[in-house]
């Protein structure tokens, strides 16, 4: 009887080139060590976030984008993160256009990323396309063995 392969992703986003050093197997049989898996994500180039002339700037506008559906892979286990995304921003002369932010968020469905960085990902990418006065990033990740996470990052313009 021929073997089945998992359909289970190993680890997506993962730095394979260099293996990770072994630890001893906890209570759920993990070996691994997250090191080397999450060091090429600040650089990492994912689709473009276009931006829009905003009409009032200066003026105390506070825009939200709410991302309700927001999926990550866990980069230890391979397995789904499911999230509540928020970005509240004051924008300065530039809005995001949401068509292709939608696009930048979907390219995270199959990424490998811990939680805490997916908001600091974002932050720096939407501080990038659109220069605002300010920015929240917020996730409010599902529970997973019964912890939830929410981890938020914020930008202030100098």
């Amino acid at each position: 009887m021929k073997k089945r392969k998992s359909s289970i992703p190993k680890a997506v986003g993962a730095n394979h080139d260099s293996p990770s050093p072994k630890i001893a197997s906890g209570p759920l049989g993990t070996s691994e060590t997250y090191e080397g898996r999450q060091g090429h994500i600040p650089g990492m180039k994912l689709p473009e976030i276009e931006t829009w002339e905003f009409q009032y700037p200066g003026s105390d506008t506070t825009l939200e984008v709410s991302v309700p559906e927001f999926t990550c892979i866990c980069p230890k286990t391979g397995l789904p993160d499911f999230a509540t995304l928020v970005i509240r921003y004051v924008p300065n002369k530039l809005c995001l256009e949401l068509k292709s932010f939608k696009e930048y968020i979907n390219s995270y469905r199959e990424l490998g990323v811990f939680h805490e960085h997916v908001v600091n990902k974002l932050l720096t990418d939407c501080v990038k396309a659109c220069k605002p006065r300010s920015m929240e990033v917020q996730g409010v990740f599902n529970a997973r063995g019964g912890i939830q996470t929410t981890a938020t990052a914020g930008y202030r313009s100098r």
